[in-house]
């Protein structure tokens, strides 16, 4: 079981590690972390760095095909060999899946045009740029295009595809292994759930946030 995770400069961690700390257990399962280019990509904190040694010239296929988000997604969105790798990827997967904007990726690659979608709560509409019908759903099966909500939704997605994979009693013993038993302190974790003025704080934070990067 051949499991691509798509990395570029700025991604958030938990939307690849998440599902790698899940998928790597399968049987069989050989993960590769790929990128334009080999070397170190960071995470948007920075502070974390993955030491890449996959490149697009070197893996030209998968069984899973997973797209993180994280602000340098604007980025990706738009370079030109990256969407042509996802594009010969998805050509080749079982299953091809993302998670919170690493789905406007998918869409910047014409992967979600007439197919309903979900990506981070705050770039929901930005999905029908790319003729997806957005919902707030977690997690979204559309044939073998997987999309998760943001960043912590991909545990989940990946514990689904595992259900797909191996069976549920895989998946089960896979949520046990890794402890995955969510109990927040708050009912906050949708917009459909948090108070308006947190919504509001939470919007607020990511335009500083866009607004510093230029």
């Amino acid at each position: 079981m051949k499991i691509a995770i798509l990395l570029y400069d700025n991604f958030t961690a938990l939307d690849a590690i998440g599902p790698y700390e899940v998928l790597r257990i399968l049987p069989g399962a050989e993960i590769q972390f790929v990128a334009k280019h080999t070397g170190v990509q960071r995470s948007d904190a920075r502070a974390l760095g993955v030491v890449i040694e996959h490149d697009f010239s070197t893996v030209r296929s998968a069984d899973i095909l997973v797209v993180p988000g994280g602000p340098g997604q604007a980025v990706a969105e738009r370079d030109a060999a990256t969407l042509e790798w996802v594009r010969a990827i998805h050509a080749t997967t079982q299953w091809t899946t993302s998670v919170c904007t690493g789905s406007l990726v998918l869409g910047a690659a014409g992967i979600l045009r007439g197919l309903r979608a979900t990506t981070h709560w705050m770039f929901q509409e930005r999905l029908r740029e790319f003729g997806a019908e957005p919902t707030l759903e977690r997690v979204v099966e559309q044939g073998k295009v997987v999309t998760a909500a943001g960043v912590s939704a991909g545990i989940d997605m990946a514990l689904r595809l595992v259900a797909r994979i191996g069976g549920e009693d895989a998946a089960r013993g896979i949520q046990l292994a890794i402890e995955y038993d969510p109990q927040p302190p708050f009912d906050a974790g949708s917009p459909l759930k948090a108070p308006a003025h947190v919504i509001q704080f939470v919007r607020d934070a990511f335009e500083q946030l866009r607004a510093a990067s230029g």
